[in-house]
């Protein structure tokens, strides 16, 4: 264990397109989505402590879900729990959060990585990161993992990589927004291109120059907050100060504008977990070819269906294929799985026509 390794695990989102599983007050990152025995910030967290230290995760989420970290994850200590007041995307909270461990450890070397990704190749993934790190250790660099695309996926924004070296490591030539689907075949066929996985490397001393340089504004914000980081008074500097903050992400404030951006392809199977039906690509099947979580089933006629329920409760499907079937305390949705992106704004319907408990 390196002990200049750190990881933040981003789990502040709401993820709406789980719904209704995933609700405001107890989000997807917090359940056992996998059926596993796991949920899914136990699995991340479980993942990085193989290979940092767990005294350096730091788990970076909404004030509150403070004790929803606390409970799942007794490993971890308060003082690495990092919370945001409020919602301000990725941007301001890496920024302060690295920030906070530069000033404990300025040599320190940062993984952030989503609470909510399937990794299959937890070695191959450990590999790839520490050959990031030590990338990261030589050079004045922010890093990114790519995933080779398998097929012409509209809904993730890709990377465009130079191929003058032959290196593993790629300097980053632009990011490219998520395209239409013959614009994603012709990225595929030139051959350069990799999936925007989200997950990215540098050292503190790199990532807060980026934001220096980039993000003087936001970088001035918190640079007056440092006299309290990591002690009693950094609360109280956050509460007063957060909301000040630009909603940016951390993409569009310092890695689209950098020339210092390098991409690893990764050498592990990924999923960003984002859809009931990324859900229901990893999950294995019955002999009819559903997917089933928790649920005991009796099937007629009903094929490729996502079908998740409370422990051992008995599903019974006629004539039904291709459909999402969520049952949860006082919600059920039956809903065509090709229809699954609606999820969110059918969620926001509901809220408006039911009330927010049920969002």
């Amino acid at each position: 264990m390196n002990k200049n390794n750190y990881a933040i695990i981003m789990a502040g989102g709401v993820g709406s397109r789980f719904w209704p599983i995933s609700k405001n007050s107890f989000p997807k990152q917090f359940h056992d989505m996998l059926g596993t025995g796991d949920t899914l910030i136990q699995k991340t967290f479980h993942r990085l402590a193989k290979f940092i230290p767990k005294q350096n995760i730091y788990i970076l989420t909404n004030a509150d879900y403070n004790d929803l970290v606390l409970e799942q994850l007794p490993e971890v200590s308060q003082e690495q729990v990092v919370l945001e007041p409020g919602m301000r995307n990725t941007g301001p909270c890496i920024l302060y959060a690295a920030l906070k461990i530069q000033k404990q450890n300025p040599d320190a070397l940062m993984l952030v990585a989503p609470s909510d990704h399937w990794i299959e190749d937890e070695d191959a993934f450990a590999k790839n990161v520490i050959t990031a790190f030590d990338f990261c250790q030589e050079k004045d660099a922010l890093m990114t993992l790519g995933i080779e695309p398998t097929f012409p996926n509209t809904g993730y924004g890709y990377i465009e990589y130079d191929t003058e070296t032959e290196n593993v490591v790629k300097q980053v030539k632009q990011f490219r927004e998520k395209p239409d689907y013959e614009t994603a075949k012709s990225f595929i066929k030139q051959g350069n291109f990799v999936w925007n996985a989200g997950i990215f490397m540098w050292s503190v001393a790199s990532v807060v120059k980026a934001f220096k340089s980039n993000q003087p504004e936001l970088f001035q914000l918190f640079e007056n907050g440092i006299p309290s980081y990591n002690t009693a008074s950094e609360s109280d500097f956050i509460l007063e100060n957060y909301e000040k903050a630009e909603n940016i992400s951390v993409d569009y404030a310092i890695m689209e504008g950098a020339k210092n951006v390098y991409v690893l392809s990764a050498e592990f199977d990924w999923n960003d977990l984002g859809t009931w039906g990324s859900l229901y690509d990893k999950l294995d099947k019955d002999a009819d070819n559903n997917a089933v979580v928790n649920a005991r089933t009796l099937v007629k006629d009903a094929s490729g269906n996502m079908i998740r329920t409370k422990d051992d409760k008995i599903v019974v499907v006629e004539g039904l294929n291709d459909y999402i079937i969520i049952d949860k305390d006082d919600v059920l949705l039956i809903y065509p799985k090709e229809k699954e992106q609606d999820i969110k704004q059918l969620r926001n319907k509901v809220k408006d026509v039911f009330g927010d408990e049920y969002c």
